[in-house]
């Protein structure tokens, strides 16, 4: 059997102030297979973005790690751990995150330009087409819709051919309607470009659409890890 391409290995996460310690994940301990699909379902508050948070290594754990393609990454300093997010990782946000003075087809090239990608500008505009925006290249994230948004924000995501791709609430933002055909859509780009996939949400409906669940409560993983 292949190494897993996620360990979480014991990750804990406290914060302190003047009131004492919360701890806001306990011992969480699992793995994820290379082009596993895996939704991690819990209530608000529960902990599960500060898990996916320290799955990218943007959240540093109090105990524990985490290892990414076998990579510890908090064995890296933060620009290491930057240099594999920019390598390794695609991310969707509930927000769309998407630059406000760059176009849609701007958003797009950048990761590949820091990447430093040849043919940037024809591969950004291949993936915009592939999610139904050819005729939005160069319109600019106010004038979209919700939907075109998060599109935009797939297409980033994917045009990197990242191994692992995080998702947070993608829906979030988004009507039912147009959430179930984003969701749609970026099931299907995951499927064939074989990604590993990691979603948080709070929708039933969606996680059941994931290879397996696993739940969060109060910082708990309740559910089979591994």
């Amino acid at each position: 059997m292949t190494d897993p391409i996620i360990a979480v290995e014991h990750v804990s996460r406290e914060v302190s102030d003047s009131t004492g310690t919360l701890t806001i994940l306990h011992d969480i301990d699992f793995t994820v297979r290379a082009r596993e699909s895996t939704a991690i379902v819990g209530a608000s508050g529960s902990g599960k973005s500060t898990l996916l948070a320290t799955i990218a290594g943007l959240d540093l754990p109090t105990r524990g790690t985490v290892r990414l393609g076998g990579v510890d990454l908090f064995a890296l300093d933060e620009d290491a751990r930057a240099a594999v997010r920019a390598r390794q990782l695609g991310f969707v946000f509930q927000s769309f995150q998407l630059l406000s003075h760059l176009s849609a087809l701007e958003n797009v090239m950048l990761p590949l330009e820091l990447l430093g990608r040849s043919q940037a500008r024809a591969r950004a505009t291949e993936m915009l087409e592939r999610v139904g925006l050819a005729q939005r290249l160069e319109h600019y994230p106010r004038t979209l819709s919700g939907g075109e948004q998060q599109r935009v924000a797939l297409a980033r995501a994917f045009v990197v051919e990242p191994a692992v791709l995080l998702a947070d609430e993608p829906t979030g933002s988004l009507d039912f309607a147009t959430g179930d055909r984003v969701m749609a859509l970026m099931f299907e780009m995951n499927r064939e470009a074989g990604t590993t996939l990691v979603l948080v949400t709070h929708d039933t409906g969606i996680a059941q659409r994931c290879d397996r669940q696993l739940r969060i409560e109060a910082g708990h993983l309740v559910t089979p890890g591994a």
